[in-house]
């Protein structure tokens, strides 16, 4: 009898913990799906929100919009988190939803460049700060709630769900993009259909509202409030105390910042070097990252799991080692299965093509060449020239106007498009190695009066400062290598050295100073 009692009791705890990972992963997911739309979108927001006269500098204008949403991350960590160990887990989370899928569906209103000048890349900044606000409180509070829902030793098993709603964030980020690119067709969607995947999100954001709501608040925080041990001032606590700003300092540098660096390498750098330096074609390069994601997900919770039996730490460190060694090799095939001179091409399937038209006061010339080689690799380049349908105008025209805009896409072969899958997909088990056991890790370290806040700040200075600047800094590092305006760089791969020396100097830290201790208690 007291077994079947004892059996009933673990049925409904282990039920109660699903219902607790379901409803904050919901949320967590759909925060990281409007987190990551904008850099998904990045190439057609930096066409729609700055002028078109510089494609480079547009992009690296959008990259740095992007970027400023990871640089306040910290900001809202401590602002959130505060108020997280001041007031509770559950109603934090809820505001900073609401922020996240405002600020989204805002977005995806705002008129482009043509209809307003500047003020439209200065509001799109103004909303992607505010989104890094939202997600600096989201993922402390969901990572915190999960684990002091969680028995001690399997926190790594269930936080480690969690851990994937940032890839699934991206995933549905991506599909949702195809689906509507796919059904509109592509002039309609570079015209105004990619403002329905932000608009979308109001309808996400209400579901998860409404989901939790109906959460209760975490047993731990709930029993210190009762007992009226929760802190007074978690930011002093978190940052004043000498042994607790130490562990902060060690978290940063000898985990979140390499688990950073790895986690946007693997995917968001991994997208935009398919689609800039290799020229894969939109649809392809999404598709190949997709189907990474979707493999590589079960990942996340195989390392948690494992890091509840074998520690948080050595899990960890053998992904950012790993991934130092690996990232060269790995993107040199990239670029070489890409690269169109190692093809034979079959010259009987070139086609070129010209089109003349008038558009205002100037006429455009459209040439577009595709060609085909022996693998079944097809390459589309289009270029279009601008001139004064006067000819006399000529001469007094800019320069700048008088260049052609050149587009290349690639559309790789069956075998090269199965390689590049396998490339990602190994930067995407890096990603799961670091990531999938770091909740558990932070969680553990600090005490629950002061979880939230102290958490919060590394984690997102790691993610959102370290990490979060991959795409901009590794882009504007091959552009350096740029011998000339439109040249291609002189070291495509260039870029690669800066996660590669952030997670390197992360593994020594976290191997010499970080304990591979495991299951902590929740002492206060």
């Amino acid at each position: 009898m007291a077994q079947n009692v004892t059996n009933v009791a673990q049925t409904e705890e282990v039920t109660s913990t699903r219902r607790v990972i379901a409803a904050s992963s919901v949320g967590t997911l759909i925060e990281w799906y409007d987190f990551y739309i904008f850099g998904s979108l990045a190439k057609i927001i930096s066409e729609q929100f700055f002028p078109k006269d510089n494609p480079t500098a547009a992009l690296l204008a959008t990259l740095a919009t992007f970027a400023a949403g990871f640089v306040v991350r910290p900001f809202g960590a401590l602002f959130f988190g505060r108020l997280g160990d001041l007031i509770g887990r559950k109603y934090t989370f809820l505001v900073t939803l609401v922020i996240m899928g405002g600020s989204t569906f805002a977005i995806g209103l705002v008129p482009g460049f043509k209809t307003i000048g500047f003020a439209a890349p200065a509001i799109v900044f103004v909303l992607r700060l505010l989104q890094g606000l939202a997600l600096g409180g989201e993922y402390g509070g969901a990572a915190t709630y999960v684990a002091e829902h969680s028995p001690h030793d399997k926190r790594g098993f269930w936080t480690s769900w969690i851990q994937t709603t940032a890839t699934f964030g991206l995933f549905i980020s991506l599909g949702v993009i195809l689906i509507v690119r796919q059904t509109l067709g592509l002039e309609v969607f570079n015209d105004w259909g990619w403002r329905i995947p932000f608009i979308l999100s109001v309808f996400l954001v209400a579901i998860s509202v409404y989901i939790r709501m109906k959460m209760s608040e975490s047993p731990l925080f709930a029993k210190l409030k009762k007992e009226g041990k929760t802190s007074a001032n978690p930011l002093a606590e978190s940052f004043q105390k000498k042994d607790n700003l130490k562990m902060v300092l060690l978290a940063l540098l000898g985990a979140t910042a390499g688990q950073g660096v790895v986690w946007y390498t693997g995917q968001f750098y991994a997208l935009s070097f398919l689609q800039n330096a290799c020229n894969v074609e939109f649809v392809q390069s999404n598709i190949i990252i997709s189907i990474a994601l979707i493999i590589g997900t079960p990942f996340f919770i195989l390392f948690g799991s494992l890091s509840d039996k074998i520690g948080r730490k050595y899990i960890m460190m053998a992904g950012m080692i790993i991934a130092v060694v690996a990232y060269r090799p790995i993107y040199t095939m990239m670029y070489q299965e890409a690269n169109l001179k190692t093809k034979q091409e079959v010259v009987e399937k070139t086609v070129v093509k010209t089109k003349a038209e008038v558009k205002g006061a100037d006429s455009l010339l459209t040439s577009v060449t595709t060609k085909e080689f022996a693998d079944g690799t097809k390459y589309k380049e289009t270029v279009k020239k601008k001139f004064p349908v006067d000819p006399e105008k000529k001469a007094a025209m800019p320069k700048d106007k008088l260049k052609p805009e050149t587009k290349k896409e690639v559309t790789l072969s069956q075998n090269s498009f199965n390689k590049m899958v396998g490339f990602v997909l190994i930067q995407v088990i890096f990603v799961t190695m670091v990531y999938g056991p770091i909740a558990a890790f932070l969680v553990e370290l600090f005490p629950t009066r002061i979880r939230y806040t102290s958490m919060s700040l590394p984690y997102h200075i790691g993610n959102g400062v370290f990490g979060g600047l991959v795409p901009l800094i590794s882009t504007r590092l091959v552009e350096f290598t740029r011998p000339a305006p439109g040249a291609p760089p002189a070291d495509p791969l260039f870029g690669l050295w800066y996660p590669i020396i952030i997670a390197g100097v992360s593994f020594v830290i976290g191997m010499l100073y970080i304990s591979n201790k495991t299951n902590n208690v929740d002492e206060e």
